[in-house]
């Protein structure tokens, strides 16, 4: 059965989603991140997708005291992103309660420094962030294109560890159009030893069926749930 992974944006401390990654884009969901992690919490979720919008176009973590507050009063354990350009900051957010970190940006930027930390931390503790336009990965918090696509990232590193990946398909995030499942299969068949996470454009239970019945183990979903499209209890 698939596991559903529920999403938290920051941008100024706040819970927001955008729209197609777009910051001019963004609408808030609550001025209370861990109010909102509490409720998950309480739906019986286990696993927390917490992003720094912020630290994403900067070069390190902005909102890390959101994370920091998450994981000091609730169970749940958090996957963040966002920022995580340097070994000091991934240090910095694992001391602050991330059980796992996920890195997008540097694994393009600095692709030696990535495969060190799989090997230093663990796969199992580093996730590739693999967010796609237009069949190419975007970096820098979605506002620059790589020339990498995701499959050269899933090659280089997947001889490095790498277990994870969470692959957002940036055209469909946030407008709950129904997810790519073809992109995902066909990494999942490309790359059978690494977990593939799903990310972007689910609406529906449809939309998350569709993905398990293509044998995709976890989905993120953000919007879809703020808007009272899925409901986790």
């Amino acid at each position: 059965m698939i596991e559903i992974i529920p999403a938290i944006d920051i941008i100024d401390g706040k819970c927001v989603r955008l729209s197609q990654g777009d910051y001019g884009r963004s609408k808030t969901y609550s001025d209370s991140p861990l109010d909102v992690a509490k409720r998950f919490e309480d739906c019986g979720v286990t696993m927390l997708h917490l992003i720094d919008l912020d630290g994403a176009k900067s070069s390190f973590p902005v909102n890390q005291a959101v994370l920091e507050d998450i994981a000091a009063h609730t169970s749940l354990k958090v996957e963040f992103g966002g920022g995580i350009k340097s070994r000091d900051a991934l240090v910095s957010v694992f001391s602050a309660g991330a059980s796992r970190s996920i890195c997008g940006s540097v694994a393009c930027t600095c692709p030696d420094a990535f495969a060190g930390w799989l090997k230093e931390f663990g796969g199992d503790r580093i996730v590739l962030g693999a967010d796609v336009r237009d069949g190419l990965v975007a970096v820098k918090g979605w506002l620059e294109k790589s020339d990498m696509k995701a499959e050269d990232l899933l090659r280089r590193f997947s001889l490095d560890g790498l277990q994870t990946v969470i692959v957002t398909d940036i055209s469909r995030d946030g407008m709950l159009s129904g997810p790519a499942v073809e992109l995902y299969a066909g990494l999942m068949e490309e790359f059978p030893d690494v977990r593939v996470i799903a990310s972007g454009g689910v609406g529906s239970m449809a939309d998350i069926e569709a993905l398990d019945r293509a044998g995709v183990p976890a989905v993120i979903v953000g919007k879809a749930i703020y808007e009272g499209k899925i409901r986790l209890c």
